[in-house]
């Protein structure tokens, strides 16, 4: 009997009139984030989750046929979405990759965007990372699910490919860095105490760049890398409420 997978999909839930756009992570899909998506639903915000391109699949290869600048696209479409379905005020955030075009969209100085940040995510480039052999991980075990029969010629195959666009990928955080000075609404910034894949480190030198803003700076020493399913899923989605609470939504009828 064949099994059946249940494959990710996007997720967009509409409630009040407050938006929150949650984007996923390089090797992960809107399940990194689907438990804060269902938090904030129960608080009345209508939050989206897009996937994207090339994510949600069983094959790896999906995403390395892609590029950074098509998920910026992609990011820049889930505003668009958003704004189209009505909503005019929107609050931004992502989980590592995510977060890098979550604080790219900050800099853009987008009316509609009043704040969001980013959960363990590296603007600025350090040489202390594990994305490599943890995307290599995933991939095998992807592969694993799916049953590809040539999985070692296919493993050989991303790990000369994936260096490319990790390289695109720095190149997006740089564009984001490059323009942190510019940014005027509020930023959360999450860090895993615990980050098994980036310096974590590094969210102190985002803080120090944001020199025309408020922010608040969340350290959360007991969790790892993904830390929207950790140890500290609860607090971090708490945190996350009290920011959203605090941004200066219009509440006046439109």
């Amino acid at each position: 009997m064949e099994r059946k997978i249940n494959l990710p999909k996007p997720l967009f839930a509409q409630h009040g009139p407050r938006a929150v756009l949650l984007l996923h992570a390089y090797s992960g899909s809107p399940n990194d984030v689907r438990m804060m998506s269902r938090y904030l639903e129960k608080l009345n915000y209508t939050v989206y989750s897009p996937m994207f391109s090339g994510h949600g699949t069983l094959d790896p290869q999906d995403i390395l046929h892609e590029s950074p600048e098509q998920w910026w696209q992609d990011a820049q479409a889930a505003i668009s979405k958003l704004k189209t379905a009505g909503y005019q005020e929107i609050a931004v955030f992502g989980l590592s990759m995510g977060g890098i075009f979550a604080m790219r969209l900050l800099t853009e100085a987008d009316p509609s965007i009043i704040g969001g940040g980013l959960f363990c995510s590296p603007i600025f480039p350090t040489k202390e990372t594990h994305v490599p052999e943890n995307f290599l991980l995933y991939s095998e075990e992807v592969l694993k699910v799916a049953q590809v029969p040539d999985a070692d010629q296919r493993l050989a195959e991303i790990k000369a490919a994936q260096p490319a666009q990790l390289k695109a990928i720095n190149q997006q955080a740089a564009l984001a860095a490059a323009k942190l000075a510019t940014v005027k609404v509020p930023v959360f910034l999450a860090q895993a105490g615990q980050d098994e894949m980036i310096n974590a480190s590094g969210v102190f030198e985002t803080a120090e760049a944001l020199i025309q803003t408020d922010y608040q700076l969340n350290w959360y020493p007991n969790s790892t890398h993904v830390i929207t399913v950790g140890v500290d899923r609860k607090k971090l989605e708490r945190d996350v409420a009290a920011f959203l609470a605090g941004l200066p939504w219009n509440e006046e009828t439109k």
